[in-house]
């Protein structure tokens, strides 16, 4: 492949700001025959464009030595406005690649941006990006293409004031444990389980930290699995199953980032049957949402061995831990091929 102008957004506005800025590094290290253009997007929104050396973007005083900067929605720039003073430089882009995990990033607003630009976008478009970053739609979705999935109800902010209510139903309808998820968001951030109602109105509480709609899923005793889908629609493909080992009750936060004893297993030791399942249910809900470009689908395999349905991710995490890369490079797909790959999907 020839080589590009590779805009890479990074940072953001959501809670998983600092996760972005690992993914990007990882991506930046794998872009090397590439010319990068490095964007970080302050908590606070504002764009910033360094045109020094990147050895470690988290040591760079990017407010200081950045420079402002936007993505023109305007289609005939096809590029950056890089803005010192009174004076505008357009800085033209080939391809974009967001390493923004959470709202503002992989929820389709992004994504909107580049369609309005004519800029490729590395991953999902508008749609599915926004029906896959709200967990409850992406039921729906699930539902209707009948792929199993754990019990689970949705509440909207306006519904929590009657915390009684709710907590009742949620007794009655799905029992203790349950887990407590924002609708929105990622990295397992403002999960909770709940093993009685005391602790479920403390996990509500905290699950409308980060988002105005809740989802409450039904407590199994399952094994974690991951799989990988590359490709646009008809022509997606599946990795290897993968499977996540939480230090902890369950893969939140703290098992994923913080714990050492977390841990991974590529394959899966898993019946072929479950994996098969695993694969097929994956890349149907990959074209159930329009996906294009990459995806994580994450998968339980309850004690029974019946396999269920957890979420979709559209911007799978690219740090040296995450699961995604993880997955192809397994799959025999090395992270700078599947970087190809993925620029080369995004201008197709």
């Amino acid at each position: 492949m020839n080589q590009k102008n590779i805009l890479v957004l990074f940072g953001g506005t959501s809670p998983e700001h600092d996760i972005s800025m690992a993914s990007a590094t990882a991506v930046i290290s794998a872009l090397g025959r590439h010319n990068v253009i490095p964007v970080y997007i302050t908590r606070k929104g504002q764009w910033l464009l360094y045109d020094g050396k990147l050895d470690n973007i988290k040591s760079i005083d990017w407010e200081k030595f950045g420079t402002p900067t936007v993505l023109s929605p305007d289609r005939t720039h096809r590029g950056l406005l890089r803005i010192v003073g009174d004076k505008v430089k357009i800085i033209p882009v080939d391809v974009v690649f967001p390493a923004l995990h959470g709202q503002d990033g992989e929820d389709g607003t992004i994504q909107g941006l580049c369609q309005l630009a004519g800029i490729p976008c590395i991953g999902c478009g508008v749609l599915s990006s926004a029906i896959s970053m709200d967990k409850a739609f992406a039921k729906i979705i699930a539902k209707s293409l009948k792929i199993p999935q754990v019990d689970y109800l949705v509440f909207r902010k306006e519904e929590m004031e009657d915390t009684a209510a709710v907590t009742k139903k949620i007794r009655y309808k799905l029992g203790y444990p349950c887990f407590v998820k924002p609708a929105v968001g990622g990295s397992s951030i403002g999960i909770t389980k709940a093993k009685n109602k005391e602790e479920l109105e403390v996990a509500i509480a905290e699950a409308l930290k980060y988002a105005t709609k809740v989802v409450v899923e039904k407590g199994i005793n399952g094994r974690e699995l991951e799989i990988g889908v590359l490709g646009n629609g008809a022509y997606a493909k599946a990795s290897e199953v993968g499977e996540v080992i939480p230090d902890g009750e369950f893969y939140d936060f703290d098992a994923k980032y913080v714990k050492p004893d977390s841990k991974t297993l590529i394959p899966a030791d898993i019946p072929e049957e479950a994996g098969q399942l695993i694969k097929k249910y994956a890349l149907e809900m990959f074209k159930g949402v329009d996906g294009r470009g990459m995806a994580r689908v994450d998968f339980f395999l309850d004690e029974n061995g019946k396999v269920l349905l957890n979420e979709i991710n559209t911007v799978p995490g690219y740090t040296n831990i995450s699961m995604y890369s993880k997955l192809w490079e397994k799959s025999g797909i090395p992270r700078q091929d599947l970087i190809e790959n993925l620029i080369e999907l995004a201008v197709e």
